[in-house]
């Protein structure tokens, strides 16, 4: 027996339907990468989330810094690198995807709007809990799913992307900047002041009751905005934003682990050690180590 629809119903168009997922990365680059380049009949995007890279499209180069993005179209030639002064954090990802909309996104470059960036760490997320992934390899085979993934990770990111691509979308088609929706603007703009002054103070020391008098919140009110905005705490998003520094430091192998320990003000190198491991399940030599396989 067929559902009952009343008359009155709407029936749902799709703008773009994102119908599979191939590959989700999050690269941490060091500053000699380089990726030769493949061809493959899927999309793919690439997102700068800090640093510098050069990639090239059908032997087109292009250079891409932090907050930019770029879309590779099925069959498209494509190579990625860094640039050999700096290490960079990139975030790729292949997905098969229909609907007429997608011709916007062929040849297409875009700087990315800060209220879309929360759907890239959705998926991030998402991909993570969701699928086994492993560190750092641009030779990832076919996705394999986590021993116990959440449910409703696979719907999370087909959202989170379909919900990028239309804002996108809407920025092109208009010409005008993007106006992100009326929730992000409310919650994003004082999240983005307490992210700012957390990434002034990486290289410092500052607590949750000193940023409270700073934006003048009390410190329930910021904790319950920034943990439903961003996912994680304002202690856990200032810890991992510490090892990302650290991570940077260490690519760019001016600094010993002492020294980086000094500079991020950790107690000393052991408890530095400690909070690398427990961040990313690697120490800080393994680390090292990890991210000078693909090299020049």
């Amino acid at each position: 027996m067929k559902p009952f629809v009343p008359e009155t119903a709407v029936k749902l168009r799709t703008l773009v339907n994102i119908t599979d997922i191939v590959s989700i990365h999050y690269f941490e680059f060091d500053k000699n990468f380089h990726f030769p380049g493949e061809r493959h009949n899927y999309w793919e995007m690439v997102y700068v989330d800090s640093g510098n890279v050069l990639v090239s499209a059908e032997g087109v180069p292009h250079t891409l810094g932090q907050g930019e993005i770029i879309f590779h179209k099925p069959n498209e030639f494509h190579t990625i690198s860094a640039d050999k002064k700096t290490p960079s954090n990139v975030c790729v990802i292949s997905f098969v995807a229909k609907g007429a909309a997608m011709n916007l996104f062929r040849d297409a470059k875009f700087t990315l709007p800060k209220a879309l960036k929360p759907f890239i760490n959705t998926v991030i997320q998402e991909g993570r809990a969701t699928f086994d992934l492993p560190f750092n390899d641009p030779n990832m085979g076919k996705l394999q799913f986590s021993k116990n993934p959440p449910p409703g990770g696979l719907q999370l990111i087909k959202a989170a992307l379909e919900q990028m691509f239309i804002h996108l979308v809407r920025a092109k088609e208009s010409g005008k900047k993007k106006q992100p929706p009326q929730e992000t603007i409310h919650d994003s703009r004082l999240v983005n002041e307490i992210i700012g002054i957390l990434e002034a103070n990486v290289y410092g020391k500052i607590k949750v009751g000193e940023i409270c008098q700073m934006v003048n919140y009390s410190k329930t009110y910021i904790s319950k905005v920034f943990n439903e905005t961003v996912g994680q705490t304002i202690i856990s998003y200032y810890t991992n934003l510490k090892i990302k520094e650290a991570k940077k430091l260490i690519r760019e192998r001016t600094y010993s682990f002492t020294e980086i320990a000094n500079m991020l003000c950790f107690n000393d190198p052991h408890c530095f050690s400690k909070v690398f491991k427990k961040v990313t399940n690697m120490s800080p030599r393994e680390y090292l180590h990890s991210v000078t396989i693909y090299m020049d």
